[in-house]
């Protein structure tokens, strides 16, 4: 009732001293217990009387490999919960104290525990032991030597890396110095470069500014047309389509009712189909009957027939005898003298024929009576059968004409389904072009919008620029101290030197960065942008004097709320900042185009600032 994990080592040994033998050495260990051995030799005859005793039927040469598919089998089942296959070491002492053992290799099933094979193995000797444990540390030894020459051979490879890679290493720093010397000496050369070539740069972009300007304004106009073309073009069209959406919705209610209303025919015509059909099947049935009576009483008419013939043959026949008898009557009376004895005789012959001549006479009244009543009821019968016919008939004609008449409706209920299904789906399909027109046109307004707000924004800020520089530049001259810049030698568009920049900044650009608080160079004139999110106003410095009242009517025309979206506030990553502007670059002469032509009050006494900040 214990369990153990046993190491099983089978060896087939040959002997040929004196004689030729094979024996098979089975010999159980634990790798936990060096004493723990048992042993097994078999013989030959051991095991024919082993194969007698337990009915293997294995030979001794296909033994060992049988035994080593039960032991794997045994192997292969140990980590289940109900293993199929089971390994039972099983000694008579309560513990394996160097007593006799046997090994069962047992199945399990739900009925029982059939052993395959059961061998008695005896505990190892003292000597056997020894045997065991020196064979075992032989073994250990020989192992250790292995690992230590292994070890010697790994210490002596990763000192030969170690020593290889600090080399590397140090060739790899040395050249990571000349790279960075190498590398500092290139950047400074690419500055230098980098900033002739930004300035020459923003030369040209100053006059491309100016260019791209002027090509914007006369874009925009166009595109204004073109959009105000296009929105007369798509409303035209979204009344059409109303229209016609109204006619569609007209034709499908209208459709929807003629659909019920065929339906409703449609059942009314299956329901009295089923009762003709009903009624045919009825009348069929009726019409077999009458035919097989027909028949019957046909067949009874000819057999009374041929009697009647039967007895108007006799009837004739009897006939001749009465004119055969008068005849002798005649002769008899004649010769009345000579035979009055047999007429006696004649006359009661005559007699009796006469009774019979009366029973056939009454029988062929009543034949004849028989006869006419059943022409009678033959005539009924054919007359009724001929109603039927006609009934029949007629009916197999209506429900014929009802029949096509179904299938008539039956496709035009189809076709119409299918032209509503067409219809409905051109209604979607002008849904869809409705939606999608909606859209675009919900689109341009905001686009319309937008780009109304950027203008207005744009010229208010130009206003306010034209105001504070007609204000600012007799007071700038003799405090300032600045030179004058005359209207041949200023740029198409001005380069900022307060802010250090010398290339063109577009209006949308500016305004984009305009979220940034701007500060002057000297300390007098630095005034911070305010931006809220309704009105835009920059605020001056305490320094400076108030705006006059020519730039807030220049505000009151544009309107103090400009209504732009907040995607235009948005700071962009890659944008310069824009500082300020200076005195001499906001010059009347350049930025009297793109202002309102307004009068414009005289400007007041020295006193303002010299440079004026405000966004691009």
């Amino acid at each position: 009732k214990k369990r153990l994990n046993v190491r099983v080592n089978i060896e087939l040994l040959s002997i040929s001293n004196p004689v030729h033998k094979k024996d098979l050495a089975v010999r159980l260990t634990d790798d936990t217990d060096p004493f723990f051995l048992y042993n097994l030799v078999i013989s030959e005859e051991d095991f024919q009387s082993l194969k007698s005793q337990q009915g293997l039927l294995v030979d001794f040469s296909a033994f060992p490999q049988k035994f080593i598919d039960l032991l794997q089998q045994c192997i292969q089942e140990q980590n289940k919960d109900i293993p199929r296959f089971l390994l039972q070491l099983v000694s008579s002492a309560p513990a394996l104290d160097h007593t006799p053992v046997s090994l069962n290799v047992v199945e399990t099933n739900p009925f029982k525990h059939l052993t395959h094979l059961s061998l008695k193995f005896l505990p190892g000797t003292d000597a056997e032991i020894k045997k065991f444990l020196a064979n075992c540390l032989k073994c250990l030894k020989e192992d250790k030597m292995m690992l230590e020459e292994k070890l010697k051979r790994t210490e002596e490879d990763l000192t030969r890396q170690l020593s290889y890679t600090q080399q590397s290493l140090s060739e790899k720093s040395r050249e990571l110095d000349k790279l960075k010397n190498e590398w500092t000496s290139y950047t400074t050369a690419l500055s230098n470069k980098h900033s002739q070539e930004l300035t020459s740069e923003k030369e040209r972009a100053l006059q491309a500014q100016t260019q791209y300007q002027q090509q914007h304004e006369q874009q925009k106009k166009e595109l204004e047309n073109l959009h105000q073309k296009s929105i007369q073009q798509l409303q035209n069209r979204l009344s059409e389509l109303e229209v016609i959406n109204k006619d569609l919705t007209e034709r499908r209610y209208k459709g929807d009712s003629t659909v019920r209303e065929l339906k409703a025919k449609l059942s009314g015509l299956e329901d009295e189909c089923q009762r003709a059909k009903q009624e045919v099947l009825s009348l069929r049935r009726e019409n077999t009957t009458l035919d097989a009576e027909c028949h019957e009483k046909e067949k009874l008419i000819n057999q009374l027939q041929t009697r009647v013939a039967v007895l108007e043959q006799e009837i004739k026949d009897k006939d001749q005898l009465v004119t055969r008898t008068k005849e002798v009557l005649d002769a008899t009376q004649e010769q009345k003298v000579i035979l009055e004895d047999s007429t006696e005789e004649k006359q009661r012959k005559k007699e009796k024929l006469e009774t019979t001549i009366k029973s056939l006479s009454a029988e062929l009244l009543k034949a004849n009576e028989i006869i006419k009543k059943l022409q009678g009821d033959l005539k009924t019968l054919m007359s009724k059968l001929k109603l039927k016919n006609t009934v029949t008939i007629q009916q197999e004609k209506l429900l014929a004409e009802k029949e096509e008449k179904l299938q008539k409706e039956q496709k035009e209920s189809q076709e119409m389904g299918q032209s509503l299904r067409m219809k409905e789906q051109e209604v979607c399909k002008l849904q869809e072009q409705l939606e999608s027109t909606i859209q675009k046109l919900e689109e341009s307004k905001q686009l319309l919008k937008t780009n109304e707000n950027v203008i207005t924004w744009l010229n208010r800020q130009l206003s306010e620029v034209q105001i504070a520089k007609k204000l600012d530049s007799p007071a700038s001259a003799p405090a300032g101290g600045r030179p004058a810049v005359s209207p041949l030698s200023m740029p198409d568009r001005p380069s900022f030197h307060s802010s250090g920049l010398s290339h063109p900044i577009s209006p949308l650009y500016a305004f984009h960065n305009f979220l940034e608080p701007v500060h002057s160079k000297n300390g007098n004139s630095q005034c911070p942008v305010q931006l809220n999110s309704q009105l835009l106003k920059p605020t001056r410095c305490l320094d400076a004097h108030p705006v006059p009242a020519a730039g807030h009517a220049a505000n009151k025309e544009n309107g103090d709320q400009l209504g732009l979206e907040s995607k235009y506030f948005k700071k962009k990553d890659d944008s310069i900042p824009l500082r300020g502007l200076s005195q001499n670059t906001l010059n009347s002469e350049y930025l009297r185009p793109y202002l309102p032509a307004k009068k414009q009050p005289p400007p007041k006494a020295a006193g303002t600032p010299a440079s004026a900040y405000f966004p691009g």
